[in-house]
């Protein structure tokens, strides 16, 4: 278990737990301390100089077993865990032309008798299935027959280089990670909320955040609460809902039904008693019950609350569910309100649910018809939002300065899973007095709940990352930056990869690359369909992947025609995403004499897992700006496709239009928070000068030599931006 949970905080915080000495040792571990960096700088990290130096007074064999499983980590989570071969050899070099290459599939099939009557007979039709000729699709050479055939990479200054850090005590460091989850001011992803769930179960006795505001959060901690015989934070009867969700290892969002199991007396005593505690408290709370009938009603069903009668409140609950007492929902009372065309009335009685109202305040506003009604609609929203959680305010913000007048917009859906589309928008604008008005409310709200960062200093490559509003806007891995960011891309060869390994049948993953002009219209592609281009390369179709498999793209940044490069992971037979043992996208960036084997780790700049639950993946796209530079646009999105047969070519309106919509859309980053920190522009932090005394650090990672009693924010805990 300790190492287990050594690798997930280095995962979390890149920091290395500080290793425990077992007593007797006495050979000095420096030597292996150095080698440890070596081998920790070929996968692209490296030791900091004080993480250095701590390992060097261990002992020689608590730095080669520290070695071997921080190796193992960071290896993993670099992508460098598996093999990945390529089915052109010496890829990228002589790719072949695509009709050339199946023209000598078909000939080398010919020349094999087992199959080639089946071969002819399909020739005779004119229509060749490249699936069932034998030297397609699979790997005709080992991996060591791969690495052989490459030089080695050459070292550039532009490889990535991820320091590790020296941490606390394993303990502290579990604890410190857990509260910093668990108290988290927005959802997490679901990686992050099943590591929750696991430092919950150890920590559940330990010191608590000081507040657990989101609710998802809330449900994995009261199960560990529950299991360990301690309190439970309930203040809703949803919160009861989703601690029964997570008792049944169900979605604790309630986006998606759960399959109650049967509970044990003590799990149905505490959720009965949670129930009738709540409602006891605040009868009005049994409004809430109508939005999730169906799943109160099941969930009765499993606590037979009949056999419980000192608990009469939780009773109740459940007869809201069945329809034999009625709970008008809060919704249901704000519609009969704007039915009968009372905005102003509405906009009071949303008053006593801060969040519900923030979120309507675009609908009440283009419902208004009169001045008056507009202005008790603002000062509906001044009044409560020191009420409104910041996530919500910020979100609110972000969406009202994208709705300004103009119209002819497109629309973006996307949902809480990364599925999205687009629809033209249709709504009538916003006031536009209003709206200044609004937004001047909401940036003064902001600025009081921010910190005062007393010396400010900023990575200048980290005021275009969006800000994280929601952990489920952004994939796990590594270098993965929210959804609607932006970040520079700096070298010669930007190469996408993807690695997939199935589980119980054969499946046939295709990477593609698709290039847009300026008015999204494509210019080309490369698949398995289109070897080759002015662009690049493919380094060739894989069809099955019981060991694992691999696909490359490599795009020569300065020849490429257009203005987007959208890579793309099409699912064309097989299992899903969710579905395979394992399976992640990522790009590497080199200079043009690196050379070196197709997947290199220390040029590897981000890597993803592909977990959506559409059948086409886009991870990211690249924009070229007014002044020749490449930028990487985050967009962590899943299209549905069609069930099988994904093919770049059969989705490029879909992916021109929802890319459109994106890159139009403005999301609030972290360079309007600094702002508002700083009370205006913000300067950008060259390194130079380490300042002696506490800062604030705002960064893509965090840099050495700062004061121990600094606040540093990075990717790892950029979360922690978001006040409460």
């Amino acid at each position: 278990m300790d190492r287990s949970l050594e690798s997930l905080v280095v995962r979390h915080t890149h920091r290395l737990p500080r290793p425990s000495e077992p007593a007797g040792s006495s050979v000095r571990g420096d030597v292996v301390a150095r080698q440890f960096d070596a081998a920790l700088m070929s996968v692209g990290f490296k030791l900091s100089a004080e993480l250095l130096e701590h390992l060097s007074g261990l002992s020689a064999d608590t730095v080669a077993a520290t070695a071997e499983r921080t190796l193992d980590t960071v290896r993993k989570m670099v992508g460098d865990h598996v093999r990945h071969n390529v089915y052109f050899v010496d890829f990228p070099a002589n790719v072949p032309d695509t009709l050339d290459f199946w023209r000598d599939c078909i000939v080398k099939a010919l020349a094999d008798e087992s199959v080639r009557p089946k071969i002819l007979a399909q020739l005779s039709s004119g229509v060749v299935n490249l699936l069932t000729l034998p030297s397609y699709g699979r790997y005709q050479h080992s991996y060591a027959e791969m690495l052989a055939a490459h030089d080695e990479l050459i070292a550039a200054g532009g490889d990535r280089v991820t320091v590790l850090h020296l941490g606390g005590e394993l303990a502290d460091e579990v604890g410190g990670l857990y509260r910093a989850l668990a108290g988290s001011t927005t959802p997490l992803g679901d990686e992050h909320l099943a590591d929750l769930a696991i430092l919950a179960g150890i920590c559940a006795d330990g010191p608590q955040p000081e507040a657990i505001p989101v609710r998802e959060n809330r449900a994995v901690v009261n199960r560990a609460r529950l299991e360990a015989g301690a309190g439970l934070l309930l203040d809703t009867v949803t919160d009861v809902l989703r601690l029964a969700c997570a008792l049944s290892d169900g979605d604790v969002t309630l986006q998606e039904p759960t399959r109650f199991r049967a509970l044990s007396r003590p799990a149905r005593r505490a959720l009965l008693a949670g129930l009738d505690s709540v409602v006891a408290d605040a009868p009005g709370k049994l409004a809430d019950v109508p939005v999730h009938r169906e799943a109160f009603k099941r969930l009765g069903e499993r606590l037979h609350p009949h056999e419980y009668p000192r608990w009469p409140h939780a009773a109740e609950v459940f007869a809201v569910a069945r329809g034999e007492r009625k709970a008008p929902s809060f919704d249901r009372r704000v519609e009969e309100l704007l039915g009968a065309d009372d905005v102003a009335g509405a906009a009071e009685l949303l008053k006593g649910a801060p969040g519900r109202l923030f979120r309507s305040l675009d609908r009440l506003l283009r419902t208004c018809g009169a001045q008056e009604e507009r202005d008790a609609v603002v000062a509906a929203a001044e009044a409560v939002a020191p009420e409104v959680s910041a996530r919500v305010l910020l979100s609110v913000r972000e969406h009202l300065h994208n709705r300004a007048e103009e119209t002819g917009r497109r629309r973006v859906f996307i949902n809480r899973l990364g599925r999205a589309w687009v629809t033209d928008d249709l709504r009538a604008p916003v006031p536009a007095a209003e709206r200044e008005r609004l937004i001047a409310a909401l940036d003064a709200e902001i600025r009081r709940r921010l910190p005062d960062p007393g010396q400010l200093l900023v990575d200048p490559d980290v005021l275009d990352v969006a800000l994280p509003l929601s952990g489920r806007a952004t994939a796990a891995g590594l270098g993965v930056l929210p959804r609607g960011s932006l970040s520079p891309v700096e070298g010669e060869l930007l190469r996408f990869f993807v690695y997939w390994k199935q589980r119980r049948r054969d499946t046939d993953y295709d990477l593609s690359a698709l290039m847009l002009d300026d008015d999204y219209a494509t210019v080309c592609w490369l698949s398995y369909t289109n070897l080759t281009e002015v662009e690049g390369e493919h380094s060739g179709d894989i069809t099955e992947a019981p060991h694992g498999a691999s696909e490359f793209i490599n795009l020569r940044l300065g020849a490429v025609r257009g203005t987007f490069v959208v890579p793309q992971v099409n699912l064309y037979s097989g299992e899903g995403f969710e579905e395979v043992e394992e399976s992640f996208f990522g790009f590497m960036l080199r200079e043009g004499e690196q050379k070196g084997r197709p997947f290199e780790p220390r040029t590897v700049r981000m890597k993803s897992e592909l977990r959506g639950p559409g059948r086409v993946a886009l991870p990211l796209a690249f924009l070229r700006g007014a002044d020749g530079r490449w930028r990487a646009k985050w967009l962590h999105l899943y299209l549905r496709g069609t069930p099988t047969s994904n093919r770049v070519e059969g989705n490029q309106v879909s992916v021109a239009t929802l890319l459109r919509g994106i890159v139009e859309r403005e999301q609030l980053t972290v360079r309007y928070l600094t702002e508002l920190m700083a009370g205006g522009a913000v300067t950008a932090w060259d390194g130079e000068e380490v300042p002696d005394h506490p800062v604030t650090y705002i960064g893509l990672q965090r840099p050495e030599g700062l004061h121990p009693d600094s606040r540093i924010v990075t990717l790892e805990n950029l979360r922690d931006m978001i006040p409460g």
